[in-house]
């Protein structure tokens, strides 16, 4: 699907809440026994930010980020990262026209709505950081001139934990750009039957999927995650969890005041995926492991290994165990 830029969002184009959940119900249609991780990454969507699955291949990450992009009636590229890959190869590059006597720029496969960055982690640094430049400023820089990105603008990067060889981790400060760190999980026996089923069928599974929302409806619902009511009770809750990990003796680095920011708001977008436009502390706790384990580090920990991440989990759910929720 070619790369759409929506229009201005207007109250024509203002969305009601439950057709997120007729989002959520038509991804699960090819996307089977996972519904929490659609949401999360719906959400993801929703706060503007951008996700990195890490997870073992041949879960459904491909499935999952083509699903959502399709329900969103959104453009999708895949990327496949490689040693080899330039970011010229990513972001495009200026090249002249004898014809015209002219550079004329050749727009990369980043132009687009929803970016799948297929094992990111091992194509070299340089690579990544023209990537990870333009999901922060979304817009991307060819020959010194400036170029948007479409809107709303999307990547869906994955990496597997385990395979080391030929890599190039993410660094601290790189992973730190991404609002969600996602694990998805092997299907429960039932999913993974109906997954074996309907592998048999010769359809593609994505011609079955429906548009749900325009472009313009995702823009307007990412508007509206700004006007989710919080509480001041909530966001004492929300306050005093950062502060745990700032001053845990198990951790030799707590939570910016970036991901406090980033946390607000992707509990904001998850409320909205809930049918609400008001938090409740539920949301926050489902939000914390997603939005701040690749933010810390633990002690005796070395960079994003995996069994750094794990301990982070294990850490964020007992700082969970210890903050009193309000009622």
């Amino acid at each position: 699907m070619p790369e759409t830029t929506a229009p201005p969002p207007s109250r024509a184009t203002q969305p009601s809440l439950e057709l997120l959940d007729d989002l959520v119900y038509e991804v699960e249609t090819v996307f089977h026994g996972k519904r929490e991780v659609v949401r999360l990454a719906l959400a993801c969507v929703l706060a503007r930010g951008h996700v990195l699955f890490e997870d073992v291949p041949g879960v459904g990450k491909t499935t999952l980020a083509h699903a959502l992009a399709k329900t969103l009636g959104a453009g999708f590229r895949r990327i496949q990262f490689t040693a080899d890959l330039l970011p010229s190869d990513v972001l495009g590059v200026s090249v002249y026209n004898p014809k015209t006597l002219e550079f004329e720029t050749r727009r990369g496969p980043l132009f687009t709505n929803v970016v799948l960055a297929d094992e990111i982690n091992r194509a070299p640094p340089r690579t990544q950081s023209g990537l990870l430049e333009a999901m922060q400023e979304g817009s991307v820089t060819i020959d010194g001139e400036t170029h948007e990105l479409p809107k709303p603008f999307v990547v869906m990067a994955t990496q597997n934990p385990l395979e080391h060889h030929g890599t190039y981790p993410l660094p601290e400060s790189q992973l730190d750009r991404f609002l969600m760190r996602i694990t998805i999980g092997y299907p429960a026996p039932e999913a993974e039957r109906r997954i074996l089923t309907e592998s048999a069928v010769i359809e593609p599974v994505m011609d079955r999927l429906q548009t749900v929302l325009s472009t313009a409806q995702v823009l307007a619902l990412q508007e509206r995650v700004e006007e989710v009511d919080v509480d001041e009770a909530i966001l004492d809750y929300l306050m005093a969890i950062v502060e745990k990990t700032r001053t845990s003796p198990q951790l030799r680095m707590g939570v910016s005041p970036r991901g406090n920011i980033q946390l607000s708001r992707a509990a904001r977008a998850y409320a909205l995926t809930q049918g609400r436009t008001y938090l409740v502390p539920d949301d926050v706790r489902e939000l914390v492991v997603p939005c701040l384990a690749h933010r810390i580090l633990p002690t005796g920990t070395t960079g994003s290994t995996l069994d750094a991440h794990e301990q982070a989990t294990r850490i964020l759910e007992g700082i969970l165990d210890e903050v009193e929720a309000p009622v």
